[in-house]
């Protein structure tokens, strides 16, 4: 039955007729917009912990810009997005994993991030190759794929006539100049607060940024209102009920070192809520784990059988549309990335966290193993309910678990083996994001007539240039919105507690010489790192790094470090944490799908509530139309298509912002080049009425948009 399917079906450009595909503009344009969005969702994912689906943006862009050029072949705008899209599964695959090396006392490394990044992209493309013929060729009426026929849709509707890039642009326009003048110049402020004076310790943020609000656009209501919801469970029930009942004890209550009488939201969010979020997130991620087995279970066995069955049979003629690259690729690029894998541990280990021969080979063989595995799974669940509910974080759970164990079996614990997992984790949750996104594309170049050869082609090529952007984006952030806090607090180092240790005894800070203290899991030091003087004996400041503030939370890193943490290293605030374990029970035990609800009470309200914002939006716009979900129809309507636009313009100026806040802590730049609204509007530049009512205009032009149809001309 599935092979009459098959020889019915005709792509839109039949594998009869060659037209240009594979081009020197579109790999040039697929590359660069695989920089762009690569960039974009370093910074989105590490803001809000969602990242969005790139392709349709990039399909859009690209038939505008092509056209530009002489007017591109569908199959060219296919290998531009192609191409592109890589970027941001491998960027969504890191970001969830690698920034845990910070949680976990380690530092980031450029090379690091490049090669792990580029293994695991280039494993979810070679492991998805002996696939492509049973998932998306033979069980074409049983998959569906929507993100990828959405894409398809958006590609035939360019080549006949289409005209809806100009939403697109016109949101990346409209958020580019709006975060420039909030965040660069200053004229208002990002973040909006409120605390009621009749709540005590309760706090309302709203972070008045584009990107926020696009986001909020394209999830949707349901998933923006159960974000909020967490949120508010944190910020305005968790928060007043701390201050409430522990204002009046005069000592510090642990995992804090100051007492909660004296704490702001800020401290009260990094000491408390955070890690009850960190227990929520972990508990909702292992019921997504345990939800999902049995699909897992099943495409696993289906996968090996549609494995098997490819290897078994021998195709005489290969049409261009089903010229695959061959296998013995698949293998020998597998036993070098296995080489890889081992190279780097070997050679280049994490500083601090070096460990022997026989672990590292292991490491490398469970890369591969676990590899296969969730690549063959990510890449049929993908064609049943899409790339945005692919369940990577339960799958990389699934893997630090095995791994952790694995670890404790043989006896090996302690911090170099935390790094060695989350190396492990982080490969392979970049090899299933990758491949989901694979699929999607491969899907769209199977309706549309592209050469899987050349579309797997463009993926390598999407790897290697994201990944040179994705380390250089983490590390800038990490840096730029990093914070030193003058502090005064007693050390004895050398008689150090538990848990903390001097990183180095030279470290120069606005030319001083200070001791550089880590500290993980002490019960008389919070985590972070801080600056001591030996010549008073004091920590005089703590450096809050960027990746892991409340600018930058990371939720799923922080998750994979609490797992590897509680496991390997035992070093967990256990009761703070097994309340957000019950918390997520007892939201469960509500019908409440509870892993949206867990990372909004992980995030700042501030994040959850501009995206309340961005859902209400869509309600308002759609109305009954809106399912709250991920349709095909909801892709490609003006609303998101602006949406988008306003997620990578505002992304794209906030990474310049924190780029010109480096480039002036480092004198390249004088301070303050930038910031005329302060000095221009004084009283303004910090009114939080102002960040409001330009955050209001924003949301009614998204909503203005949102209410025009998409024009789809046909010849």
């Amino acid at each position: 039955m599935a092979e009459q399917t098959v020889t019915k079906f005709e792509p839109f450009i039949p594998a009869s007729q060659e037209i240009p595909e594979f081009s020197i503009k579109a790999i040039i344009f697929g590359a660069f917009f695989g920089i762009v969005f690569g960039a974009v969702t370093v910074y989105l994912g590490l803001r809000a912990g969602l990242t969005v689906s790139a392709s349709i943006p990039i399909a859009v862009l690209s038939i505008s810009i092509l056209r530009a050029f002489g007017r591109g072949t569908i199959l060219e705008n296919n290998i531009v997005q192609t191409t592109g899209s890589a970027g941001e599964s491998v960027a969504a695959g890191v970001i969830f994993t690698l920034p845990a090396l910070i949680f976990l006392g380690f530092p980031l490394e450029y090379t690091r991030i490049f090669i792990l990044a580029m293994i695991g992209g280039w494993l979810g493309v070679l492991f998805m190759i002996p696939l492509r013929r049973q998932l998306i060729v033979k069980e074409h009426g049983n998959l569906t794929y929507p993100e990828g026929t959405a894409c398809a849709d958006v590609l035939v509707a360019g080549e006949k006539g289409g005209s809806f890039a100009g939403r697109v642009f016109a949101g990346l326009g409209i958020g580019g100049v709006y975060a420039f003048l909030m965040h660069a110049m200053g004229f208002w402020r990002s973040t909006a607060e409120y605390r009621p004076g009749w709540f005590y310790g309760a706090t309302v943020r709203a972070e008045v940024t584009p990107e926020y609000l696009g986001v909020g656009y394209i999830i949707g209501p349901r998933v923006a209102g159960t974000l909020f919801a967490g949120g508010v469970f944190s910020w305005l029930l968790m928060m007043p009920a701390i201050k409430f009942f522990g204002g009046m004890v005069d000592e510090p209550l642990y995992p804090s070192t100051i007492p909660i009488s004296q704490m702001g939201p800020s401290e009260l969010w990094a000491s408390y809520i955070r890690p009850i979020g960190a227990g929520a997130v972990a508990a909702s991620g292992l019921i997504t784990l345990l939800r999902t087995v049995p699909t897992i279970v099943g495409a696993f066995k289906a996968g090996v059988k549609d494995f098997s069955s490819e290897r078994g049979e021998t195709v005489k003629t290969k049409s261009r549309t089903d010229d695959d690259l061959p296998m013995n690729l698949v293998i020998i690029g597998a036993i070098v990335l296995i080489l890889l894998v081992w190279g780097l541990l070997t050679f280049m280990p994490v500083p601090g966290a070096e460990t022997g021969f026989f672990s590292n080979v292991l490491s490398a063989l469970i890369v591969v193993s676990f590899g296969f595995l969730f690549v063959t799974v990510s890449s049929r669940i993908v064609g049943l309910i899409g790339n945005s509910a692919n369940p990577i974080s339960g799958m990389t759970i699934a893997t630090l678990m095995a791994t952790c164990a694995l670890f404790l079996i043989a006896g090996w614990t302690g911090g170099a083996y935390s790094a060695l997992a989350i190396t492990i984790g982080g490969v392979v949750c970049v090899a299933a994001a990758n491949a989901g996104a694979t699929s999607q594309d491969l899907k769209t170049g199977f309706l549309v007539g592209a050469t899987p050869r050349k579309q797997q082609i463009g993926f390598m090529i999407g790897v290697m240039a994201s990944v040179v952007v994705i380390g250089l984006t983490l590390i800038m952030m990490n840096q730029g919105l990093a914070e030193y806090k003058s502090m005064s607090m007693p050390l004895d180092v050398e008689n150090l507690s538990e848990g903390v240790q001097v990183e180095s005894r030279e470290y120069e800070h606005d030319g001083k010489m200070y001791y550089l203290i880590n500290a993980i899991g002490s019960k008389t030091v919070a985590d972070g790192k801080y600056l001591y003087n030996p010549e008073t004996r004091t920590v005089e400041i703590q450096w809050i790094q960027g990746i892991g503030s409340e600018q930058a939370p990371a939720p799923q890193a922080r998750l994979m470090a609490t797992v590897i943490n509680g496991i390997l290293n035992q070093q967990l605030p256990w009761g703070l944490v097994l309340l957000g374990v019950f918390l997520v029970i007892v939201v469960e035990l509500l019908g409440v799908r509870s892993l949206a609800f867990a990372v909004g009470s992980y995030l700042s309200i501030g994040t959850t509530l501009a995206m309340f914002v961005g859902g209400v939006v869509r309600w308002m716009a759609e109305g009954k139309k809106q399912s709250g979900g991920h349709g095909e129809e909801s892709e490609v309507s003006s609303g998101s298509l602006y949406a988008s636009g306003l997620i990578a313009g505002g992304a794209i100026f906030g990474l310049a912002a924190v780029g010109i806040a480096l480039l002036e802590d480092r004198g390249v730049l004088p301070e303050d080049a930038f910031l005329l609204g302060p000095s221009m509007f004084p009283e303004l530049s910090v009114s939080t009425l102002l960040s409001v009512i330009m955050f209001v205009i924003l949301a009614i032009s998204l909503f203005v948009i949102a209410k025009k149809p998409v024009e789809m001309k046909s010849k």
